[in-house]
This record gives structure tokens, C-alpha cells and sequence, in this order.
């Protein structure tokens, strides 16, 4: 497949890292920055072009007529768009997905007329976008799915959210802190159903057995039916009290969304800096309160006494205000502290210390990214542990004759070294890793690789032969 990426910057080279391994990809990049592409095409098989990405003349120079599938993702929601309508209307490119930044551009809505030749009625439409990431919104449910657990430290929704996978940190006082994994479901109802498919004991990686034991301080990843994860929390980790009251640092496009979907929930305090945006917030929110003013301003945070808050959230722009600003509220008293950071090695310093959770956009995008051009029918990708594994969820197809997985037990699969089922959604009805079933066309399964290398033999295995076409 020939692949032309729009933007070198951190999430167009972490997309091309992961489609150069595969060897029938020819990936070429555009940048407007020279040294940035420099360094990525000395570091990967691609081909690199320095110019503006929505020129047409750029685009052809770079192979445009020949593309299968172009991804737009620079920083300029208007370079994306622009240059996924020529993509369209110019050279024929049969796929074209933009990273869309601003909320409103994915959400407005266009009039329906008989002449309309697309099937979505919006923006994005008018520029013959495919498909669109947001990473505003994906934001807004990460941070949200984290509101609803007071002891979670990562939510994914999975089967249309009947399912969701949760991580936390097992500690001592939890019903089954202590116990082997194969008694577990001895202290849990019986209709109580989970699977722990992961464990990481000081930043180790252990693939559980029957025979594992969770330790206090153990960081436990499981999956289970949305209605039983606050049991199994409780479980894992004596859960605290519920969060009532959230502050939020920074009032742009996330922290606005965020603000707007809990605030009926909860009791939303929100500070934005510039008096202008505090305004309009204040006339576009229902009950949140508005504060005009910085997240690093320690009198500000006293006065508004941050001590009492359950969940501080950093969502500005800056990586550095967000670290200030949490730091602060942390030793203030905060409860819990979230921050956005966009440097992957803030991230790696910051997790699990002073900050309780950082949120990184750029791998939350990728995720997204992934699971539209993956092979096979793949319904979400998401990296876990700052992208060392990911978590894959996909639907499965065809028969015994055109399928090597369907009407086979997975255990008696060889699936890649790496790559394991965490779990299996037929009908809305969830089969943990531990039950012998026979997978069936339409099933999701639900796979933990903690090796990316094998995503590519993953895919091969999910793939139907022609003859079920």
C-alpha cells in the first residue's frame, strides 16, 4: 500500500514508525520542517518531501496519483482539510483521513439535499474527508471515563461500552489482594465475571496465570462487564470516596468539553486565564463555576480552597503549566491530579509520582489512527503503558474454511508470542480469557499484545480468504 503522511511532528512519525514495519507499505511524509524529516527519514525506510502540504504541486511530487490512502495530520485543521479535497477531487486517492482538531468543524451539520453525493452531512464532507480524528473529544471521554472511578487510572470503552477495560493499583485491604488469580471468581458473585490479563510489578511486565498472586502495588489491568467494574475496583483497590467536586485548569477546547458534559454530574470549578475566554464560558456553561485567572496561581488555588477538591484536571496548551499547576494542587491537597502532557518523556517522569495520572493526546490520537487503517475488521487500538503494548479490539469473520480462527477454541490457537485474547463480546454477552469457547462469525475479540512487533502477524491471522466474498 503506498501511504502519504501530512505532518512529521510526533503523531505523523509514530504513524509512520508503525507502517514502515510492514513490508508492502511505501510511506512518505511532508513537512514544512526540514531537520524534522531529516531525522525521521535516517531513522526509518520512507521517503520524505519538505514543503507545504496542501499545494497540489507538493502533493504530486510526492506521489499523490499513485496514493492509497492519505493521512492529513499536521497541526492546521485547514491544511488537513484542504489537502484532503484535492487528495479527493484531484488525484483520486481512495482514502483520506484528517486530524481535526476543533470540535465544531466534526460536530456542524449541513442542510440535506438531493444533490448531496456524500453520506455524512457536515464540514467535513465538503472537503471529502473519509474519516476524522478529533483528539479534542477523544480527550473529553478519556477524562470523563476517569470521573466515574475514583481509584481507576485508565477507562476504554469496548462492544459499544458494554464493556470496559480498567487499570488500577491493586492495594492491600482488597478482597482479592492476595489471593491467586485462579481463586478469584471463588470471591466474586456469580454473576460477577472479570479477566486480569495483565499485571506490571515494578514497571515488569507479568502475563498472569492461575497461580499469580496480586501483591499491594501491583498495577492490574482488567476487563469486565461495565456493570461490574465498580465491584471488582472495590475488590482490587477499597475504593474511595466518589468524586463530587472537579476543578479544571485551563478553559480551551477540552477543558470547555469537559466542562459541559460533567457539569450536571458534578460540581465543576473551571480557571481560564484569558478574561475574554472566561466570559464566553461562563455564558456557554450551565452550572460551572467560572474563574478568571491561572491554575499556577498558588493564592488563586488557597482561595478556592483546592484541598477539598476530589479530581484537579491541567488541560491547558502548555506541558509545563499543566506540571506546575498539578504539582501545586497536589501539594495543596488535591485529591487526585490529571494532567495533559504532550512530551513523552515528561510522561515517563511524571506517571504514578506527584502527578496520579497524565494523559498523553498525541498516543490517544494514534490509537485512533490505528484502528482505521489496520487490516482486518478492527474496531479500536488503543497503546497502553505510554505505548510499550496496546490493547486491540476487532470482529472476526468468516467460517472454518475461510477463517483460521473461527469454530476453533483461542486456546488451542497459536496466536503470535506476544499477542493473547483478553476477552470475548458475542451478543453483548462477555467471555472472560479463562472460558473454552468456539469463536463465531461476529464475535469481538478482545487482544492484549504486549509486543507490537507481532500486530502485523495479528492482522494476517484476523484476515477472511476471498472465498468468503
Amino acid at each position: 500500500m503506498r501511504i502519504l503522511i501530512l505532518g512529521g511532528g510526533q503523531v505523523g512519525s509514530t504513524v509512520a514508525k508503525n507502517l514502515v514495519t510492514q513490508a508492502d507499505n511505501a510511506v512518505t511524509v511532508i513537512d514544512i520542517d526540514e531537520a524534522a524529516l531529516k531525522n525521521l527519514g535516517e531513522s526509518l525506510d520512507i521517503q520524505t518531501l519538505v514543503g507545504n502540504a496542501a499545494s497540489p504541486t507538493v502533493l504530486a511530487a510526492a506521489g499523490a496519483e499513485d496514493t492509497d490512502l492519505l493521512l492529513a495530520l499536521t497541526r492546521s485543521d485547514e491544511t488537513n482539510l484542504v489537502a484532503c479535497s484535492l487528495a479527493k477531487h484531484v488525484f483520486n486517492i481512495p482514502a483520506r483521513i484528517a486530524r481535526v482538531r476543533h470540535g465544531d468543524i466534526v460536530e456542524y451539520g449541513l442542510p440535506e439535499t438531493a444533490d448531496d453525493e456524500e453520506s455524512e452531512h457536515s464540514v467535513l464532507s465538503l472537503f471529502s474527508v473519509s474519516e476524522s480524528i478529533c483528539p479534542e473529544q477523544l480527550i473529553t471521554e478519556q477524562l470523563f471515563g476517569l470521573f466515574q472511578y475514583a481509584t481507576a487510572l485508565q477507562v476504554l470503552n469496548f462492544a459499544h461500552g458494554t464493556v470496559q477495560m480498567v487499570v488500577t493499583r491493586a492495594q492491600t485491604g482488597g478482597l482479592l489482594v492476595g489471593r491467586l488469580l485462579g481463586e478469584i471468581h471463588d470471591d466474586l458473585p456469580d454473576e460477577v465475571d472479570c479477566q486480569i490479563f495483565a499485571i506490571y510489578r515494578n514497571d515488569s511486565l507479568i502475563l498472569p496465570t492461575s497461580q499469580t498472586k496480586l501483591i499491594h502495588g501491583d498495577e492490574v489491568f482488567f476487563l469486565a462487564p461495565q456493570e461490574h467494574v465498580p465491584l471488582i475496583l472495590k475488590e482490587l483497590h477499597p475504593e474511595s470516596k466518589p468524586a463530587k467536586k472537579i476543578m479544571i485548569a485551563g478553559g480551551g477546547n477540552i477543558g470547555f468539553r469537559l466542562a459541559r458534559q460533567a457539569e450536571s454530574l458534578f460540581d465543576i470549578k473551571i480557571i481560564e486565564r484569558n478574561p475574554k475566554r472566561a466570559d464566553w464560558l461562563s455564558e456557554n456553561l450551565s452550572s460551572a463555576l467560572v474563574l478568571s485567572g491561572s491554575g499556577t496561581d498558588e493564592n488563586l488555588l488557597s482561595h478556592e480552597h483546592v484541598e477539598e477538591i476530589d479530581v484537579f484536571c491541567a488541560l491547558t496548551n502548555d506541558d509545563e503549566d499543566n506540571i506546575m499547576s498539578g504539582l501545586l494542587a497536589k501539594n495543596f491537597g488535591a485529591n487526585r491530579v490529571i494532567s495533559i502532557v504532550n512530551r513523552s518523556s515528561y510522561v515517563d517522569l511524571l506517571q504514578g509520582n506527584t502527578i496520579d495520572i497524565v494523559v498523553s493526546p498525541h498516543l490517544t490520537t494514534i490509537g485512533s489512527i490505528l484502528a482505521h487503517i489496520r487490516r482486518g475488521d478492527i474496531v479500536a487500538v488503543h497503546p497502553l503503558r505510554r505505548g510499550e503494548a496496546e490493547i486491540i479490539e476487532a470482529v472476526v469473520h468468516g467460517d472454518r474454511k475461510t477463517s483460521k480462527i473461527i469454530g476453533r477454541p483461542f486456546s488451542q490457537i497459536k496466536w503470535p508470542h506476544g499477542c493473547q485474547v483478553a476477552a470475548v463480546v458475542r451478543d453483548d454477552v462477555f467471555f472472560g480469557g479463562h472460558h473454552e469457547i468456539e469463536l463465531q462469525e461476529g464475535d469481538h475479540v478482545i487482544f492484549f499484545v504486549s509486543r507490537r512487533q507481532v500486530v502485523h502477524e495479528l492482522e494476517k491471522m484476523l484476515q477472511v480468504k476471498l472465498g468468503f466474498f
